[in-house]
């Protein structure tokens, strides 16, 4: 059975658990709970060993070719170029489709959410190197940045380095089918987060008012991963790219993204869908999928964006002038770069920080949407998941590090 369809299944089981069980019950609610925390825990099992291993292959085989900056470049390129697209979009449908207002119903005191830039920054080279190893599996920049420097470091003498470079290249291979493994499980687990989704999923639904803004995310992000994004492919690749074909072979991580909200937690799938899939090479995806993963979160940036168009207007009768817009659209970009340390609840975190960044009277404007942040979170996640999916096949694609599989083969 295809990884997809065991993740749609799992999830569909998860969302009719959590639909018939009794809300009231705080025993049942603290279980879905636990076993939603344990689910991404497994999903996150694999990845540092899998994806870190790689990417020291990745850099040292790039770099003896001469092709690691090119591949880095053009990374680095789409990323830009899909962020400012895919942010600047979802602000103009939020202003053709305008949800309805909220009601400002803030409870509570203001809740202390930053970037926290400063100290993310000195985790980046932390006073032991390899202190940097060691991670809870939530900020992992730390741990690229030394995968980095190893792999670079295995080009100084190839006569000392080449028994280390065969031992890390096993690693590699071994941790790879591990997380095949887990990946082939994943479903199961995936009805745990499945039962918590639908239990918060009811709880916003309970407020009418929500109504609007969830059905405005729900068509454009759906919209943007399965009908916008496959069309560009389209038009780089002209008829040689079946755009649809990519979009089949991305479907795991899109579900993934969507009930878990954890861009961590897809990426042991993006990694496996690359090479299966999307036929690209382990030189390529590795470089590619770290790099869009760290500072490629359009999807949670455009959620932010639109939201905050919602707030404004909820607050204010005023129009929101082009120079608001701009400001906005230059600050959602900025944020969707500076979330490595927020893998899960991305798209929330994004939003407290622009309102906090753009002021104006309703810096805790972030608060009335709170019951509904883990949705946020999820439409965010699923469009970061299937970006990082098809802007890695576009970079292999255009880099050559890439072989076409035909579709009986997906996994």
């Amino acid at each position: 059975m295809k990884v997809w369809i065991k993740l749609l299944i799992g999830s569909i089981l998860g969302l009719i658990l959590g639909l018939v069980v009794p809300q009231d019950n705080t025993t049942i609610m603290m279980a879905i709970d636990w076993l939603a925390q344990l689910a991404l825990q497994i999903g996150r099992y694999t990845l540092v060993p899998t994806l870190g291993f790689s990417l020291v292959i990745a850099i040292y085989e790039l770099r003896q070719d001469k092709h690691m900056w090119p591949v880095v470049f053009r990374t680095v390129f789409i990323i830009i170029g899909s962020s400012l697209f895919i942010i600047g979009s979802g602000m103009l449908v939020t202003l053709m489709f305008p949800p309805a207002r909220i009601p400002i119903l803030i409870e509570g005191q203001k809740e202390s959410i930053s970037l926290d830039i400063g100290q993310g920054i000195l985790q980046l080279l932390p006073s032991n190197m390899l202190s940097g190893l060691v991670s809870d599996g939530t900020y992992l920049l730390p741990v690229w940045i030394f995968a980095i420097f190893l792999g670079a470091g295995f080009s100084y003498d190839r006569v000392y380095t080449k028994p280390v470079i065969s031992f890390v290249d096993s690693l590699s291979r071994i941790f790879y089918y591990i997380a095949i493994f887990f990946s082939e499980i994943l479903g199961i687990f995936m009805i745990c987060l499945g039962a918590f989704w639908a239990v918060r999923f009811q709880g916003a639904l309970k407020a009418q008012v929500f109504r609007d803004i969830i059905v405005l995310l729900a068509i454009y992000g759906f919209l943007l991963s399965f009908v916008i994004l496959p069309l560009f492919l389209y038009f780089l690749g002209g008829k040689q790219s079946n755009p649809w074909k990519q979009l089949y072979g991305a479907l795991g991580p899109a579900i993934a993204g969507l009930f878990s909200g954890d861009i961590n937690f897809t990426l042991p799938l993006l990694v496996r869908h690359a090479k299966e899939n999307h036929g690209v090479q382990r030189r390529s995806n590795a470089v590619s999928l770290v790099l869009f993963s760290t500072f490629a979160r359009a999807g949670s940036a455009m959620v932010a964006a639109m939201s905050i168009i919602v707030i404004i207007k909820s607050y204010s009768s005023l129009g929101i002038s082009a120079g608001d817009l701009f400001i906005i659209l230059l600050f959602s970009a900025i944020i969707s770069a500076l979330l490595p340390r927020h893998p899960g609840n991305g798209a929330y975190i994004a939003l407290a920080v622009l309102c906090g960044w753009y002021g104006k009277g309703f810096e805790a404007g972030y608060l009335i949407l709170k019951p509904i942040a883990f949705y946020l979170v999820a439409i965010g996640t699923m469009i970061d998941a299937m970006v990082a999916s098809l802007g890695t096949y576009a970079v292999g694609y255009l880099s050559g590090f890439q072989q076409e599989k035909e579709t009986r083969h997906f996994i």
